[in-house]
């Protein structure tokens, strides 16, 4: 059989960039492992020359001496967007390819030829070279810092042999897991902390994060830390989240603490930082004790720095390696690479080309909820299956790239205008909308897409990029399932969300969340049975901000889970106070909202009775309002949890029912005991006889169904009489009080006595 002459490239390819990674892996110094990364690009490319320049002056060459290459001249044109070449003073020409390093010192791998230009996957392929040159230099960096630390800390010798030894590891490429086991060994020894480990998120599902080396953590509690929330970690999401080191002193106290580490592992204090995989953040480092609380003082937060930036050159350099198989095709879709993809993005904005090009950013709408609810072989048949219908939508000349996860892209080469654009988004769009077939299964899944132009010779393939993804991000803010071209304002919109996300991360380590009550009235009586807990932001400079303006980015970014848990303890611990003055003729029952990020928490039920016994607040006080959308998109395990919590002896309820997808399927499926009727039905229900008689419909079907009935939102005297005689049994809204602070809900409950 005749092998295809792009599976030859693609192998030589993969062999030419394995050679280089074990020459370049293997020097000594930086200066020797220089000189052998151009040595070996000449040959594997079939080069004339080969040149590296950092910082602005030439560091190693092969073909022509080093005193005789200008080192602005070799790298003039690229920087400016065109074709790169080389005249040498005897007057040869080379024709260049070049590929930048990144790093701590900016530096281009450049290759030239006399004869004939580089493809783009010749370019594609030294690329790959200056990343590996780069992880490898990286390295010997690492060691000076090392030296630098090792200068002042204590525990010095300890501290170098540990990292020396992580170094000699990614050098031999020892399996990752291997490695990292080594690392989380050398943070408990040298921090001489109870537990420590790396927790990574998830590839399928960066929502999702799991333990995956560890340091004094037993293996009944390992197996819990498995594909867990990205928030369920307190202090490792937060580092993660934000991109930052987090370090908690007293841990018990904080209200980001996760209450199983609190009581079932006694954490006192626990620190952590980020870890990267190409400066992307893709897991957190971390260490904690047990025995008594520590003050994490700057060497200790130095020192698990260095062993993060370790763990992050070992991740990264794994990337590496996995990428080599990779380098111009992804192997699930046969679609291009990202490598690919931005190299012959850049070539189309060349400045000797044409008009410009259009990126098109595709980004699936539902697809975590199928590939959690059908596992991930079903999930990778649908991303197949994506490719073949993206690949339909498009000319011969343009490219689809799979660029990670269920992230794909377009690059329409010789657009003249954004508008040119605009259709082929339409076409993706529609096409997306048709059901996919997984084993005979109807499956639908949408995309959102994020349009933008470059211009040849004047925008290049990162800003092109980053203008895509900016306009997906506005399609997705938008509602999803359609398309929208990029516009400056997009910026400013997207920097302000950016600032939120900031501010509401902070906003959780300084507890700068308040609750507001609002009563639940007996409509037939006026009395207050019970009380719905409400979240309020008191921000320091923006004042007072409402739930509609954070709640969606606290569910975005998983927020939402130390949000939520503490709203749940505060709301109990109140409530069981003022039970306590009520007596227990009359208790009052306390509602808080769950959401859906919450919900996948596999703990959640735990939370839920540990809030319950520390408040001393019986569990039939405790309602948990759930959106009707839960119960759409639900698992078994979604029920499976809602079952433990009802088990508990806690209440659950539908909130704004109706505005959904009600059915009777689903109340008789969930364990429900409560719906509460949306305010847009009681705003019309003394004035529009259908909304009256609909009103009236739900409140008859809650007592078909022996449900409670709450009424939202009532305003006025009329629609509290309507409701009244249609014997709905409860209600709430600003006709009896608006969401009143902690002390002025209870001067209403007291006011009497």
């Amino acid at each position: 059989m005749q092998v295809p002459v792009a599976d030859c490239n693609h192998v030589l390819a993969t062999q030419q960039l394995t050679e280089f990674l074990a020459v370049v892996a293997d020097r000594p110094d930086e200066a020797a492992a220089q000189h052998a990364a151009v040595e070996c690009a000449l040959r594997a490319l079939d080069a004339d020359l080969a040149v590296l320049a950092v910082d602005g002056g030439v560091a190693a060459a092969v073909g022509l001496p080093a005193d005789e290459i200008p080192a602005y001249a070799l790298t003039a044109g690229y920087l400016v967007g065109h074709p790169a070449t080389l005249r040498t003073g005897d007057g040869f020409e080379y024709l260049l390819a070049v590929a930048p390093l990144g790093g701590s010192s900016s530096g281009m791998l450049v290759i030239g030829r006399t004869s004939a230009a580089f493809t783009d996957e010749e370019v594609c392929l030294l690329r790959g070279m200056a990343r590996v040159l780069e992880l490898s230099l990286q390295a010997l960096q690492l060691v000076e810092t090392e030296r630098r630390l090792l200068d002042s800390m204590q525990r010095r010798q300890r501290l170098f042999d540990h990292l020396s030894a992580v170094q000699r590891s990614i050098a031999r490429r020892e399996p990752l897991r291997q490695i990292l086991d080594q690392v989380a060994a050398g943070v408990g020894d040298l921090l001489e902390v109870d537990v420590a480990g790396l927790t990574v998120l998830e590839n399928d599902d960066p929502g999702r994060m799991s333990v995956v080396s560890s340091f004094g953590i037993p293996v009944t509690a390992l197996e819990r830390m498995q594909r867990m929330p990205i928030a369920t970690l307190g202090v490792a999401g937060l580092a993660i989240m934000g991109d930052e080191l987090v370090a908690v002193d007293d841990y018990a106290s904080s209200p980001i603490a996760v209450p199983e580490l609190v009581h079932e592992h006694r954490i006192k204090s626990v620190m952590a930082v980020p870890v990267h995989e190409n400066g992307v953040v893709v897991g957190a480092m971390f260490a904690g004790t047990h025995r008594e609380p520590r003050v994490w003082d700057p060497a200790a937060q130095e020192m698990l720095l260095a062993f993060a930036e370790h763990a992050s050159l070992a991740v990264t350099d794994a990337r590496t390696l996995r990428e080599m198989n990779a380098s111009f095709h992804d192997t699930l879709t046969g679609l291009a690479s990202r490598s690919l993809f931005v190299t012959r993005m850049e070539h189309a904005l060349g400045a000797d080309r044409a008009g410009g090009a259009a990126t098109l950013l595709i980004g699936l709408d539902r697809f975590k909820m199928i590939n959690d609810a059908l596992g991930h072989s079903s999930g990778d048949r649908l991303l197949a299956a994506v490719a073949d219908r993206l690949r339909e939508c498009l000319r011969t000349d343009d490219t689809a790239a799979r660029l990670g996860g269920d992230e794909f892209a377009v690059l329409l080469p010789e657009a003249g205008s954004v508008e040119a654009a605009v259709p082929v988004a339409r076409r993706i769009v529609t096409a997306m909308r048709e059901p996919f077939d997984l084993d005979g299964r109807e499956t639908f899944v949408t995309c959102s897409i994020g349009v933008a132009f470059g211009e040849a010779g004047r925008h290049d393939a990162q800003e092109l990029l980053v203008r895509a993804d900016l306009a997906m991000f506005e399609a997705k803010k938008k509602g999803k399932d359609q398309y929208a071209v990029f516009e400056p304002s997009m910026r400013e919109s997207f920097q302000r969300h950016l600032e939120m996300e900031a501010d509401l991360r902070r906003a959780v380590l300084r507890h700068e969340f308040q609750l507001r009550f609002q009563p639940i009235v007996r409509l037939a009586t006026g009395e207050i049975s019970g009380l719905e807990a409400l979240v309020r932001w008191q921000h320091p400079e923006r004042g007072m901000i409402p739930p509609l303006d954070f709640i969606p980015l606290a569910e975005e970014t998983g927020m939402i889970v130390p949000i939520g848990e503490w709203v749940l303890r505060e709301a109990c611990r109140q409530a069981a106070r003022w039970n306590e003055r009520r007596g227990p003729e009359a208790p009052l029952t306390v509602s808080v909202n769950l959401s859906a990020v919450q919900l996948e928490r596999a703990d959640l039920p735990d939370v839920v009775s540990s809030a319950l016994t520390e408040s001393g607040l019986p569990a039939r006080c405790l309602v948990i309002e759930l959106t009707e959308s839960l119960l759409v998109d639900h698992r078994q395990e979604t029920l499976d949890r809602l079952g433990a919590i009802k088990a508990l002896g806690v209440r659950l309820a539908i909130d704004d029912f109706g505005t959904g997808y009600s059915s009777l399927a689903y109340l008789r499926r969930f364990p429900v005991d409560i719906i509460k009727i949306d305010k847009s039905f009681v705003d019309d229900i003394g004035d529009v006889p259908a909304a009256a008689s609909l009103t009236l419909g739900i409140i008859q079907l809650g007592q078909a169904l022996q449900l409670s009935t709450v009424a939202e939102g009532i305003e006025d005297a009329g629609q509290l009489s309507e409701l009244a005689d249609g014997n709905c049994e409860l209600g709430q809204g600003y006709y009896f009080a608006e969401p009143l602070t902690t002390d002025a809900m209870q001067e209403l409950l007291f006011r009497e006595s």
